[in-house]
């Protein structure tokens, strides 16, 4: 058997007028995130993870934004075509741990939704997918509340 680990980053700016989308569910919050997608920072924090546990580039590679059918595309197709690119090679996850950065909207109510709404997205338990949610004490630019952050890391394994 293979086993794999992979890492991702994410970033996006807060933008007026513009829904809030994390982990796949609508956040109640004033502000959305700049992006050419609908911006889920940690949805694309886990893409890149798998892609790079899978030795497969990266989000950008693989959906670019010079691209128009990604447009405000749901960050949630864009997981399930990553995670139908790993199946195709083999690979199945075996979980993600994640982290959200982020001052505000205070997250943890909408964490068993995301968990729930992934889970469902990738076609596993929502037992292997663990979302955490941080702030940055107010320092940086997540602390004064100009963006949101993510990162996320991945174990995959390929049966041998």
């Amino acid at each position: 058997m293979t086993i794999r680990t992979g890492f991702g980053y994410d970033v996006h700016a807060f933008m007026e007028d513009r829904a809030l989308w994390l982990g796949g569910v609508r956040i109640n919050h004033p502000a959305g995130l700049a992006g050419h997608s609908d911006a889920d920072v940690l949805i694309h924090a886990i893409c890149d993870a798998l892609l790079g546990a899978a030795n497969k580039r990266d989000i950008g590679f693989r959906f670019p934004d010079s691209e128009e059918k990604f447009k405000d595309i749901d960050s949630k197709l864009l997981l399930q075509k990553t995670m139908t690119l790993l199946r195709e090679a083999g690979y199945e996850l075996s979980n993600i741990d994640s982290t959200i950065v982020a001052e505000e909207p205070k997250l943890n109510p909408y964490i068993p939704a995301m968990q729930q709404t992934l889970a469902n997205v990738l076609g596993v338990g929502k037992d292997l997918i663990s979302i955490k949610a941080t702030t940055t004490e107010r320092l940086g630019f997540t602390g004064r509340n100009e963006g949101i952050a993510a990162y996320a890391t991945v174990l995959i394994i390929q049966p041998v």
